[in-house]
């Protein structure tokens, strides 16, 4: 009970801080752990099973990029490209997905291909500068002055950080109901053994192929909120091994087999991408990257669970050990 009053304090506090005078610069940092917690929230819902994908930068790519052509070069709405974007990068996931799964492309072998798939969606956006303005990144054309529904575009970072906070809500709940399905059990099954799951009537390749598709489909509407937020996508920010490995490596960090463990993850990397940034400015570059891969070293060695899951089975043993002693106390005051 205690837990879930917590929980209602936090989402209060969260819905409350549009209204009490956030100074712009922490709101602007609010929007993106929103944004980024759930990216890697969608990351984690493959992930966690076994499903380990070096490529999501792929997915986020697609749906960025894809809701800004979109509105640059057909006038189409991101209410529209953001759906397109979403389908766009689902249907990639089947092409590459149902292969390897078909085939029993696992482990290693899996993450190779989607690793490759990241670079190949970041080459090709550069090659077609032209459209995309290549390595310089696109700039999504502006709708007027201030405020446009219409085009998703708004002056004030409240409105965003609403449009955040109802989507890094969304994700949580997708996270929680594929967590209590039986796709959860089956995935499990799947994730120790495919062909003790097989005989039991797990279907291997449909159920792979369905929780793949759910995780680029929300990936791809992070990457086109995202490039609606900043007004400008660059394929070596949304796109690409790096970004790819900083899903990952968030997901871990946090905890991805906790509901708000890759939140947790999302604070951390942001805060330690701004505090760098601050503290050295651009002197040293790729610093940020490099303590991220020592950090994804440490934290699989000593943290297998990320920080919330550490902070939670700390605290479960605790309770246990608590309550076993006082059951013990209990005995020893009976017995007397």
């Amino acid at each position: 009970m205690t837990g879930r009053r917590l929980q209602y304090a936090g989402l209060a506090v969260l819905v409350a801080l549009p209204f009490v005078g956030v100074p712009e610069y922490y709101m602007h940092i609010l929007v993106l752990i929103l944004i980024w917690g759930f990216v890697y929230t969608a990351w984690a819902i493959m992930g966690r099973f076994g499903l380990v994908s070096l490529g999501h930068g792929a997915f986020l790519g697609i749906g960025a990029y894809t809701v800004a052509l979109a509105w640059n070069l057909l006038g189409l709405t991101p209410w529209l490209g953001i759906p397109l974007g979403v389908g766009l990068a689902v249907l990639v996931a089947v092409v590459i997905g149902y292969p390897c799964f078909r085939f029993r492309v696992v482990g290693h072998y899996f993450a190779l291909v989607t690793l490759a798939l990241g670079e190949v969606v970041r080459l090709t956006i550069v090659a077609l500068r032209d459209h995309t303005g290549g390595s310089l990144g696109l700039t999504p054309n502006r709708y007027g002055e201030g405020t446009s529904l219409y085009a998703l575009q708004f002056a004030d970072k409240e409105v965003f950080y609403v449009i955040a906070l109802l989507l890094w809500l969304a994700g949580i709940w997708i996270w929680r109901r594929v967590d209590a399905s039986m796709a959860r059990f089956a995935m499990d099954a799947l994730s120790e053994d495919e062909d003790a799951a097989a005989s039991v009537g797990v279907h291997v390749t449909a159920q792979k192929l369905r929780i793949t598709m759910l995780s680029a489909a929300l990936t791809a509407l992070g990457g086109g909120v995202y490039a609606q937020y900043l007004l400008y996508v660059n394929p070596g920010t949304v796109s690409g091994i790096g970004v790819s490995l900083q899903i990952v490596f968030a997901a871990i960090a946090g905890g991805m087999f906790t509901a708000l463990g890759p939140t947790v993850g999302a604070m951390i990397t942001i805060v330690l991408a701004e505090t760098l940034r601050i503290a050295i400015g651009t002197e040293v570059i790729g610093l940020d990257t490099t303590i991220y891969g020592v950090m994804l070293i440490l934290f699989i060695i000593f943290l297998p669970k990320g920080v919330l899951g550490g902070l939670i089975e700390l605290y479960e043993r605790r309770t246990a050990g608590g309550a076993g002693a006082m059951a013990g106390k209990r005995e020893v005051g009976g017995g007397a």
